[in-house]
């Protein structure tokens, strides 16, 4: 079985859904590393392999704010919700007229220490807006994907998980699996 490194119990839920299979779920604090997405996810991968010695996937989220290059706050959007909530990343474009931004989910999945590590990345393009809908999963609430008029925490899971970052990276996961 799969391991699915997490502590987000929402995360794993959804993840179970875009996946159609039944995962093991484990919380590890994994170093919180600096660099492109795919080198973040790449270690994180690596290390949850080497502790939990089996099978393992693990995520990584950000959210690009295209006024700030699409760098920031990217994959620090932890921290920056932790110290900001949600009006407070909405604060930050406040100065400025573009409030495009795109969400980017990493997967990292490998089979266990020293297997190689496969990387998928999903992105959807929207804009960021005052807060709308349930605030119970992280900065849904402030993302309107493009050609929607609700944020992600507005939408239904169904719809959302059509569209979403995390489901095109899981789905490019789940088609991976199937091919072995």
């Amino acid at each position: 079985m799969i391991t699915f490194v997490t502590g987000n119990a929402n995360k794993l839920k959804e993840v179970k859904q875009l996946l159609g299979t039944d995962l093991e779920s484990k919380k590890i604090d994994l170093p919180e590393m600096q660099g492109s997405y795919h080198d973040i996810v790449t270690a994180k991968v690596k290390e949850a392999a080497e502790q939990v010695h089996g099978p393992v996937v693990v995520d990584d989220t950000s959210l690009e704010f295209d006024a700030f290059g699409k760098e920031l706050p990217g994959p620090y959007i932890k921290w920056f919700l932790t110290q900001l909530g949600p009006e407070g990343l909405v604060k930050l474009l406040s100065g400025f007229e573009n409030k495009s931004g795109s969400a980017v989910c990493s997967v990292g999945y490998c089979e266990g220490p020293g297997k190689p590590v496969h990387v998928f990345i999903g992105k959807t393009a929207g804009k960021i807006v005052d807060p709308r809908g349930p605030r119970d999963f992280g900065w849904d609430c402030i993302f309107e994907p493009t050609g929607f008029e609700k944020t992600y925490a507005e939408m239904e899971k169904s719809q959302k998980n059509e569209i979403s970052h995390r489901g095109k990276a899981f789905a490019m996961l789940r088609e991976f699996l199937q091919s072995k």
